[in-house]
């Protein structure tokens, strides 16, 4: 019997709405209140970092709001790593900890995590719960001004991404999972897996993304219902053939 093929997944802001987390690019999404110029940039926190910390810990706070819990879909995916014979990743332009709540361990956090942050001093990085402030501590270096959210913001480089690159190279089914599809460099997968002609690839989303018309096949719909749906057709059917 031939080894099963890999998986790659990426998700977006579209599975964590379900459970309670605002989404981005939506029309009552967070960048249609907040300015990305004004508290996601490097340029902003320089400018600005009181609030840029205070923008991240109503974030920060809403997370822990004991409503926020996994939903359906998280639970499926983790599911999916736990019994599928091959390797599943999941990769997460998502900065919220739902998908280890839900039991995901194969996970790369492409754009940060909320519940972290680092010291541009000594370059510590820390699980941070609480209130982050320009005056708060590092508790490595013990200096001031320099704990910043862990959170990758538009013009900085990716985390994993040589990592990811390297799945996606030799992945027999690529999923793309409530993402908008018009942010770089995570909406070019879809076309690095389809440029390489032997990965299956499937949009899983609310409504089609920028990039569907890439993808393979489309199936849209609550993501607390079509992920569990198409979890179990794999974890049945095994991976389509790509085509």
């Amino acid at each position: 019997m031939s080894e099963a093929p890999s998986i790659v997944i990426l998700t977006g802001a579209g599975i964590s709405k379900e459970s309670g987390l605002d989404t981005f690019r939506d029309s009552d999404g967070i960048w249609a209140k907040v300015r990305i110029e004004d508290v996601a940039t490097p340029e902003a926190f320089a400018r600005n970092p009181s609030r840029v910390q205070e923008f991240y810990n109503a974030r920060r706070a809403g997370l822990k709001d004991p409503k926020v819990v996994p939903n359906a879909a998280h639970e499926a995916l983790a599911r999916l790593e736990r019994e599928w014979p091959g390797e599943v990743l999941l990769v997460t332009q998502n900065i919220d900890d739902l998908h280890e709540r839900a039991g995901s361990k194969n996970l790369i956090h492409m754009h940060g995590e909320l519940l972290k942050v680092r010291c541009e001093y000594c370059d510590a990085l820390m699980r941070w719960e609480e209130p982050l402030s320009t005056s708060t501590p590092c508790p490595h270096c013990g200096r001031k001004s320099g704990m910043r959210p862990h959170v990758v913001w538009f013009g900085e480089m990716p985390i994993g991404m040589d990592a990811i690159y390297e799945k996606l190279d030799t992945c027999g089914l690529f999923v793309s999972i409530g993402t908008s599809g018009n942010v770089y460099p995570a909406a070019g997968f879809v076309q690095h897996v389809r440029y390489r002609g032997l990965a299956h690839s499937v949009e899983l989303n609310l409504e089609p993304s920028q990039g569907a018309t890439l993808f393979a096949e489309v199936i849209l719909g609550p993501a607390t219902e079509i992920v569990p749906a198409f979890v179990d057709r794999i974890l049945t059917d095994g991976v389509p053939t790509a085509v």
